[in-house]
């Protein structure tokens, strides 16, 4: 026995339901769902107007911010490792989770620094990166390959 419970679903049985190609004279009844694309970096979408007191929309790229906690985590299930992650509240007034990349770091309370979008996949919630090398966030130490990444100048030639 067979029942179609929605659009596009036919149910055989209680428990298996499977996906089937809808007619025509369905298509035209009803069309197929317009799939509402959310942004991946809320943050970065609006800044804050001071003198009117409200929300503007606006993408940024970069978001200044200051840390109200610098903190390790641990990653999803098949990775194992400490993370370093920091709470920063940016000047739009949104408080984000951010993670500081590259190994070690000179971050603490109340570093002011700038993030960026781009979120760390074994990290649930983590959707921003601390940009190194600018503000209160050092570059990496000893870096030579992927500087800029990293906010490591150039070394001397000797």
């Amino acid at each position: 026995m067979t029942f179609i419970l929605e659009f596009g679903t036919l149910l055989t049985s209680a428990r298996s339901a499977f996906i089937f190609m809808p007619t025509i004279r369905q298509l035209m009844k009803k069309r197929r769902p317009v799939k509402i694309r959310t942004d991946e970096t809320p943050a970065l979408s609006f800044g804050f107007n001071v003198l009117k007191n409200r929300p503007k929309d606006y993408y940024s790229p970069f978001r200044r911010g200051v840390c109200l906690k610098v903190f390790t985590t641990t990653p999803k299930k098949p990775n194992s490792a400490l993370r370093k992650v920091a709470r920063v509240r940016l000047t739009n007034g949104m408080e984000v989770t951010a993670y500081i990349p590259g190994e070690g770091h000179n971050l603490q309370e109340h570093s002011m620094v700038v993030i960026r979008g781009g979120r760390v996949k074994d990290l649930p919630g983590v959707r921003y990166h601390i940009v190194r090398g600018m503000l209160d966030a050092a570059g990496v130490e000893g870096r030579k390959q992927e500087r800029s990444r990293y906010g490591v100048k150039r070394p001397k030639e000797k």
